[in-house]
């Protein structure tokens, strides 16, 4: 097989000539090039984070800091912004929001998918309207039921807000559920199953790599979202999330962009250590949802 491959490539090389050597010089430097690209603002946030403040005021951004042991920006990025709070408040909204969201998503996915009745379709299409609609357009309407309904400034009330069901993730589920065999469901039914038996107990534990999908979309923006969280959340010393807790140090007379780089680090590492003790799910979750179908 080795050798198939290694004549099969001599054969390409010989064929195309100098325009294969010449494709191939392009695809790498495009590699590296978008490498160099992602990783640069992630190399200048690590340095700029180990500055102190003279350091940061007269150097540039890539130069190295004077020593690689000073965490005193991430000591006091973590007091001055009330990040412990932010994490807890993150936690919360991040754990009920994926909860609540892929339960209402997979359910609707399943009645969408196994129940012909009038309006399905319609209902579908509503969806993928309401997906084109861009969210900053609705914000005033949004703003004024949540003012109506006492929900602004309430972490339960955000949280409310932010499980609206993402479609993305319905029709993904949908697409899952159409190539699970509507035999299992009839099945199910012959043996005295109810429909939310065969929903929880049967088709549930086969939407996994579904589940695991839609979470690291919805889970990403949730954990991310600063517009909402700062207008609904309004009281910044309790309510306050990780994505708005990094604005601690911005103001009119200037930011202080060495604090809120150690403050970002800070924020990248809990996402940081779920990936790597759950990369093997999410690589296997992804990659099994975006094959079925």
């Amino acid at each position: 097989m080795a050798e198939y491959s290694l004549n099969r490539n001599r054969r390409v090389k010989h064929h195309y000539g100098t325009s294969y050597y010449v494709w191939e010089v392009v695809k790498y430097f495009s590699l590296v090039l978008s490498a160099f690209m992602a990783l640069l603002p992630i190399v200048s946030c690590v340095v700029t984070a180990f500055k102190t403040d003279d350091e940061y005021k007269n150097t540039n951004v890539m130069e190295l800091p004077s020593s690689w042991l000073n965490f005193d920006n991430f000591v006091t990025a973590f007091k001055k912004a009330n990040m412990l709070v932010a994490f807890r408040n993150s936690a919360i909204v991040l754990v009920m929001v994926l909860v609540v969201s892929v339960t209402i998503g997979t359910q609707l996915a399943y009645v969408l998918n196994r129940f012909r009745f009038p309006g399905n379709e319609v209902i579908r299409k509503l969806f993928t309207f309401a997906a084109l609609l861009p969210g900053i357009a609705m914000q005033v309407s949004v703003y004024e039921i949540m003012v109506n309904l006492h929900l602004i400034n309430t972490l339960y009330g955000y949280i409310i807000m932010m499980c609206g069901t993402d479609v993305i993730s319905i029709y993904i589920f949908i697409q899952y559920f159409e190539n699970l065999p509507v035999s299992l469901d009839e099945s199910a039914i012959i043996d005295g199953a109810s429909y939310f038996q065969i929903y929880w107990k049967i088709l549930l534990p086969m939407l996994k790599p579904a589940i695991v999908t839609s979470m690291i979309l919805k889970g990403a923006g949730v954990y991310n979202e600063y517009y909402c969280a700062s207008l609904y959340l309004q009281d910044k010393t309790t309510l306050c999330t990780v994505a708005t807790s990094l604005y601690t140090f911005t103001g009119p007379l200037g930011s202080k962009y060495n604090l809120i780089c150690a403050g970002v680090i800070i924020s990248l590492l809990p996402a940081l250590i779920v990936f790597l003790l759950a990369q093997n799910k999410i690589y296997s979750g992804i990659a099994d949802g975006a094959v079925k179908g």
